[in-house]
């Protein structure tokens, strides 16, 4: 399959950052990396393989960006307060600068994007749908950690709830909810090892109290957090959504 990858210096994130894409042709979907993964993360753990069917069909072209928020957390960049930072302008990177970039390539200024990803990625792609349902249709969360305040070690200001999709649902204008509330939100998770199913049911549970379309999708026992669940995720709701 075709792919492309494009570099550039990110006024917001203040670093270089790059995006991947793989196919011509489809509905565009925009896959988060796990937390501390790069744009080419899912293709060297076979996602983009996983998913080759419905590139190769026309059916979707996948795209991925650096986890520049995931790294922070997890390398503990600065403090609480320069990671509450860096996760609002993570998410203002992805609106005012990847969307843009993904439907100047798909010659549409107004093309719906899918948005997916796994563990902090799922939290990303959930915060990219609740953040911009105008540009976003769906998001496809698999394995999520949506509550991020354990990698933070300190106080967060309004920049964190800004940028968590669970906390900034009570914030969001009439005209913001009423695009969101015609969005949907799959959220999906094993209940093997290291898995929390816990945290995809709190999130159905904040979003339904506010009126936007989502269900819970339990794998089961035997689906660990890990790569292989995913591989067989992503593509079963692709082919069901596009």
């Amino acid at each position: 399959m075709s792919k492309t990858v494009d570099r550039w210096h990110s006024p917001h994130l203040e670093r270089s950052v790059e995006v991947a894409r793989w196919g011509d042709v489809g509905v565009p979907v925009l896959v988060f990396p796990t937390a501390g993964g790069d744009a080419q993360e899912v293709e060297r753990f076979h996602l983009v393989d996983a998913c080759g069917g419905l590139i190769a069909d026309g059916r979707i072209k996948l795209y991925s960006c650096d986890s520049v928020n995931g790294r922070a957390l997890l390398a503990k960049e600065g403090d609480s307060l320069h990671r509450s930072w860096m996760l609002r302008r993570f998410a203002e990177f992805v609106g005012e600068e990847v969307v843009p970039a993904i439907r100047s390539d798909c010659r549409s200024h107004d093309i719906e994007i899918i948005t997916a990803g796994s563990s902090i990625g799922a939290f990303n792609a959930l915060g990219a749908l609740c953040r911009y349902p105008g540009a976003f249709r769906q998001a496809i969360c698999m394995s999520g950690t949506y509550r991020l305040e354990r990698f933070m070690d300190g106080p967060v200001d309004d920049r964190f709830v800004w940028a968590s999709p669970l906390h900034a649902l009570g914030d969001l204008d009439d005209d913001h909810m009423s695009a969101l509330r015609s969005r949907s939100v799959i959220l999906a998770s094993g209940e093997g090892a290291n898995e929390d199913i816990g945290e995809s049911w709190h999130a159905a549970h904040l979003l339904g109290a506010a009126g936007v379309p989502n269900r819970v999708d339990s794998w089961g026992p035997h689906w660990a957090h890990d790569w292989p669940l995913w591989r067989e995720m992503l593509p079963h709701y692709l082919g069901d959504v596009v």
